[in-house]
This record gives structure tokens, C-alpha cells and sequence, in this order.
């Protein structure tokens, strides 16, 4: 007899914790730090993942508790829409970054990040995080990671930001710019990958830092795992009656869109680390997923629905350097970074109207291949202990093939943008950064609109977190 979804799951988790416990010696060990972080950013507040710190239940649990607070002001000279393609269908939207990381004019309280970490017992590490903004509250991340898995093996479980790529696993608080690249926000979204689900990742024992990962994951990230399902389309008129005072009527109809349940999105990444002495370190990487579904949809004044139903590939490489100059409080430190990923999708378009207030019909179908790409190149130096300064260079839609709408085949423009920032660690716990932009931005057509943007940005650390390399 199967076992239920119930006791199939206890049965795993009891297997994983006899697996970590019956293992001894160095074979207890899951994956070594990464070399580019010895100590991982996320977990710097406890310091967890390490067999000798001392576990507690009931009263005595006292998980490391930390605060990061994010405020911005700026000027921006000009509001440009997303760029053609990027958006689906070549409709122009401002691109507000309403739930976001963005930068917007004025002043802004981006975001506070409420973090815990601690280890729950010999076999689990786990952290939490929440993020307050305007917008409400929301859970970031929250997860568990194994302490004593054999064979260089470790799991995650939970919601986490998935290791592709290098910057998407970074919070807005470890970024070296005050925004995120392009790359990562319009090809993944402005909340980056993101996603429920597990990661099962292995470091073999070999002399060279070697990382494979892979992950199952629910699959809802806007950017290539976009998913709606079906549901209602309601619009609401107003209609002269026969006295002709108004009258209003609700038009409902299925939005055809199909049901695909989780995990939709599947991903794997690789990154390796060869040794080029005490004062560098260098990582390259490739990644690459495949989300079962992908889905888009256009409302239109007129009751028009524009929907896009299929799937998506990507893949990516990255590549960091970095090179500890031996200065006190980063002085001479300096980072090079860089990512290109492309995506591509495969879509079922439709566009529907109503015929009257119950008939909802198709009045044109076709199938759509999308193919988008970004990258960025950032180098970042410090000219001075506690000071440092970075240039950064976006290019998005360097392939950028889609459809205008229900239109045919089209091939849009790039979009560029050029930034450069100056910040201020005066300790370990807060930053100051004065960062510029310029933005070229392709728009409708093969039109370009240019955008100036200055920014100051103060960062602090509340609480138990280590040392950001600021």
C-alpha cells in the first residue's frame, strides 16, 4: 500500500536526519564556504553551519536577531516605460517598481529587513526574513538548510532566492550599486527568483572549489515562470437603458488560460573556483532552468483580453573576481562582476472579445517564440579605507525578438544604461552611497527616450550581523 502525502513526508524527513546522523567524521560536513564569501552573507548574523555552536529547545532558544534599514532620496528626470518586449505584447507601462527594489523619485523608505537565524538542532540550520515596506509585510525568504549530510550533499528547504547566477541571491543590502542590475530585474523580476520549493546541492571532493546545484521549485516568478491559471475575466460598463439613465452591466467570461500545479520550474547551476592565490579569488558559473508554464494577460478598455500561454527556457553565465588589497576597511580592495542570461519562450497567444455580455470569442490565434537577453559588467574599487567607488554598464534586448501584440514577428532595439556610485562605510553597520545614472531606453517602434537619475542612499545594520564589504 502507498503511503499518503502525510507519512511519505515524515518518512523523508526521518530519513535525511538518520543519514546525517549515522555519518562520522569529515564525511558529516555538507559543502565547504564559498570562496568568494567565506562566510556567507546570509548567515553571517549566527555564524550558523557549524558542528561545535551549541543547540537549545523551549525557553533557551534565542535565535540572532538583526535589522537592516534601506532609505533613499532621488531625482529622476524622466519616467520611461519598460522597455518593447520585456512587457509582452509592445504595450507601454511605467515601470514604478510598486512592489519592487526600484528607486523612485523622491524621498523613499525602501525597505526594513527583520532577519533570524539560528540553529535548531544538530541535524538543521534555519533563517527567516521579512521584509516591511509600504506595500504590506512580506516573507523573503524563510528556510532550512542540512548541517551534517554525507558526501559534500546538502538540502534547502523552503522559500528561498535560488543560487543561479551570481547577484540574484544577494538582498538589496548587499548589492555595490543602490539598484539592481537590469539583467536581474527585468528577466527574473524586480523580486528576483524567488521561489518555494528544495535545492539539493553538492561540493566533490576535489582539490578546486567545484559546486553543482539543482532545484524543484513551485514556479510564479514574473520573469520566466510567470504563472496565472485559468480564472474569470470581468469587465463592468455603463449602458443607457430605455429611459436612457445609466444602467450597469457586468460582463464575465473564462480567460482560457490552462492549469498547470506546482513545481512548474526547474533549475541547475554549476560554479567553480580555481586557486589563484592568498590575495585573489576568482568564480565562474553557468546556470540554466525550465519553467512548465509561463503565463501573461492584457486587459483593454474595451473588454479585449490579449493572453500569452507556454513555457520558458534560460540559461546564463557569470563570472566574479576579486582581489583582497591588504588596506584597512577595504582600502585597495577591489570587484569585478559580470552576467549575461537569455531566455526564451515558447507561447500560445490568443485574443478574445465579447460578442455580447455572455459570448466571449477568439478573434485571432497564433503561436509566438520570444527571445530576450541581458548583462552587466560592474567594477567596483576602494580608493580609500572606508571609501569606494564603481562603474556599471546594462545592456538589455541585445537579442529582443517578440511580437507587437498580435502583430508579426519583430526585432526591437536595446536599451543601455551607464551608472556610477561613491559610498561611505563610517563603520561596519551603516553606508551612505551617492550613486548616477544615465538610461538610454528603447521604446515603442525603434525609438529611443534618455533619463537622468541621482540618487543617496543610507544603509544601516541593527542588531547581531557581521561586516558587509561595503
Amino acid at each position: 500500500m502507498f503511503m499518503n502525502g502525510k507519512y511519505l513526508g515524515s518518512a523523508v524527513l526521518a530519513a535525511i536526519v538518520l543519514l546525517q546522523g549515522t555519518v562520522k567524521g569529515s564525511e558529516r560536513d555538507g559543502p565547504a564556504s564559498d570562496p568568494l564569501d567565506p562566510t556567507p552573507y546570509r548567515l553571517r548574523s549566527a555564524q550558523i553551519g557549524q558542528r561545535d555552536l551549541p543547540t537549545a529547545t523551549g525557553t533557551e532558544f534565542n535565535p540572532a536577531i538583526s535589522v537592516i534599514v534601506d532609505f533613499t532620496y532621488a531625482h529622476i528626470t524622466e519616467e520611461l516605460d519598460d522597455p518593447p518586449g520585456f512587457d509582452l505584447g509592445g504595450h507601454s507601462h511605467s515601470h514604478g517598481h510598486e512592489h519592487g527594489h526600484g528607486i523612485e523619485e523622491g524621498f523613499q523608505l525602501r525597505e526594513v529587513e527583520l532577519t533570524f537565524t539560528g540553529t535548531v538542532d544538530p541535524y538543521f540550520d534555519a533563517m527567516a526574513m521579512l521584509g516591511f515596506s509600504d506595500h504590506g509585510v512580506e516573507i523573503e525568504e524563510a528556510f532550512i538548510t542540512t548541517r551534517m549530510l554525507p558526501w559534500g550533499l546538502q538540502l534547502k528547504a523552503g522559500k528561498f532566492l535560488s543560487d543561479v547566477g551570481y547577484i540574484n541571491k544577494q538582498h538589496m543590502h548587499d548589492w555595490l550599486f543602490a539598484d539592481a542590475p537590469w539583467m536581474r530585474e527585468h528577466l527574473f523580476g524586480e523580486e528576483g527568483l524567488n521561489e518555494i520549493g528544495v535545492q539539493l546541492s553538492w561540493l566533490p571532493p576535489l582539490d578546486t572549489y567545484l559546486r553543482l546545484g539543482a532545484e524543484v521549485l513551485q514556479g510564479e516568478s514574473e520573469g520566466v515562470a510567470n504563472y496565472i491559471g485559468p480564472g474569470r475575466h470581468e469587465i463592468v460598463t455603463l449602458l443607457p437603458d430605455t429611459a436612457g439613465a445609466p444602467e450597469r452591466n457586468r460582463w464575465r467570461a473564462d480567460n482560457g488560460l490552462s492549469e498547470k500545479e506546482g513545481p512548474r520550474l526547474f533549475t541547475g547551476f554549476a560554479k567553480m573556483a580555481p586557486d589563484i592565490g592568498m590575495s585573489h579569488a576568482l568564480q565562474f558559473g553557468v546556470f540554466g532552468g525550465y519553467s512548465r508554464a509561463f503565463q501573461q494577460e492584457e486587459t483593454h478598455s474595451s473588454g479585449r483580453l490579449e493572453t500569452w500561454d507556454g513555457d520558458t527556457w534560460f540559461g546564463g553565465v557569470d563570472a566574479v573576481y576579486k582581489y583582497d588589497g591588504q588596506g584597512a576597511m577595504g582600502h585597495r580592495n577591489f570587484v569585478l562582476q559580470a552576467e549575461y542570461m537569455q531566455r526564451r519562450l515558447s507561447l500560445d497567444y490568443r485574443s478574445q472579445q465579447f460578442a455580447d455580455a455572455s459570448n466571449f470569442v477568439t478573434t485571432d490565434a497564433n503561436k509566438q517564440t520570444w527571445t530576450q537577453d541581458g548583462l552587466y559588467v560592474q567594477g567596483v574599487y576602494g580608493f580609500a579605507p572606508r571609501w569606494n567607488a564603481g562603474l556599471r554598464f546594462d545592456a538589455l534586448g541585445l537579442t529582443n525578438d517578440g511580437y507587437e501584440g498580435r502583430g508579426t514577428p519583430e526585432s526591437f532595439d536595446a536599451s543601455y544604461r551607464y551608472t556610477g556610485q561613491v559610498s561611505y562605510a563610517p563603520t561596519e553597520f551603516s553606508r551612505l552611497r551617492l550613486q548616477t545614472s544615465y538610461t538610454n531606453m528603447a521604446s515603442d517602434g525603434h525609438d529611443h527616450s534618455d533619463s537622468w537619475m541621482i540618487a543617496l542612499q543610507y544603509n544601516i545594520s541593527l542588531g547581531v550581523h557581521g561586516a558587509h564589504a561595503f
